[in-house]
């Protein structure tokens, strides 16, 4: 990765809440992974001097004081300047020997995220709800938006500054890792997979995951970007929905219509038809908000198309060097 360091500058961004048995760890083993990058830790409120024992080993320490995962995530983003963005949590469970592989791989195929897929030492690593967490959820989204991560919690990622400049992170706890994952997806980006290995948390620290109540909250992020970036597929399944449940109203009515000429139950009658109602308006909610969310995925698109990719970067730095020679003395 020598050869790297001149053209490419790389950020190393680690999200720290009382980490204070490992952050010092994690910051030394990637500066000798990555020795050109910067390694920023941005504290979260740490109560147990993670901060200062980070600043020590060499990081660079910020703070961001709202609670939460996804908004230090997007605090990161928009403070730190680079070419590449290595994400990865502060409890020294993931391999940073991958780092460079994960970066070598994303400048030669062009990519725009490379996300880290845990392979576990041992069986005792992964607690066994998140393990079916996560394989459930990775499951979901391939199911709803065609293809997706093997790993899609994973918290050790490559981005490319132009994934970073263009997501919108709207997530405030650890169902920012769906949302970067939806956002490639959404934007056809390229992307790819390395396997790392995945090791148990240092002996007294503990995890931050909660596997039921962040499941659910993962499990929301889904339904809600489903209906915000496929909503003719949301609303047009619960306009199906509605049409079943009208029709099963209505069959019994239309039978003893044709065979009597009377409509005996009349509030079944107008409950069948105020459902067939809001099935109709569910499918022209969703042909509505197809329009509106394409015309915003343009959008997202051309914000994307805007920053240079990775494989102009090298370019840009020559273009810099020719560009000072020129107006030299």
């Amino acid at each position: 990765m020598n050869e790297l360091k001149e053209d490419v500058e790389i950020a190393v961004i680690v999200p720290c809440f009382n980490e204070a048995m490992s952050i010092a760890k994690v910051t030394r083993d990637f500066y000798e992974a990555l020795p050109g990058a910067t390694v920023y830790v941005y504290d979260n409120n740490s109560t147990d001097g993670s901060a200062e024992i980070a600043r020590k080993a060499g990081a660079v320490v910020r703070r961001e004081p709202r609670q939460g995962k996804g908004v230090v995530v997007r605090r990161m983003f928009a403070d730190i300047e680079a070419d590449l963005f290595v994400m990865v949590d502060g409890d020294d469970t993931y391999e940073a020997a991958a780092g460079p592989r994960m970066v070598r791989r994303m400048l030669e195929e062009g990519l725009d995220m490379v996300n880290g897929v845990r392979v576990p030492v041992s069986g005792g690593v992964y607690r066994p709800g998140h393990e079916f967490g996560n394989r459930m959820l990775s499951s979901i989204v391939r199911f709803l938006f065609g293809r997706g991560n093997r790993d899609m919690l994973s918290g050790y990622r490559v981005f490319s500054r132009r994934f970073v400049k263009s997501f919108p992170a709207m997530s405030t706890g650890f169902e920012i890792e769906t949302e970067l994952t939806i956002h490639a997806l959404e934007l056809q980006m390229p992307s790819a997979e390395e396997t790392t290995i995945f090791t148990d948390r240092v002996e007294g620290s503990e995890s931050k995951l909660h596997s039921i109540s962040d499941g659910f909250r993962i499990l929301f992020t889904i339904i809600r970007l489903l209906k915000q970036e496929k909503p003719v597929g949301f609303f047009g399944a619960l306009s199906l929905a509605f049409a079943a449940i009208s029709l099963s109203f209505a069959y019994p009515i239309v039978i003893e219509f044709y065979q009597t000429g009377l409509v005996p139950r009349l509030p079944t009658a107008v409950l069948s038809a105020s459902t067939m109602l809001l099935a109709c308006l569910s499918l022209v909610c969703g042909l509505i908000l197809d329009t509106v969310t394409r015309g915003r995925q343009e959008a997202k698109r051309m914000r994307y198309l805007a920053v240079p990719g990775v494989l102009n970067i090298g370019r840009r730095a020559s273009g810099r060097q020719v560009s000072s020679r020129s107006v030299s003395p």
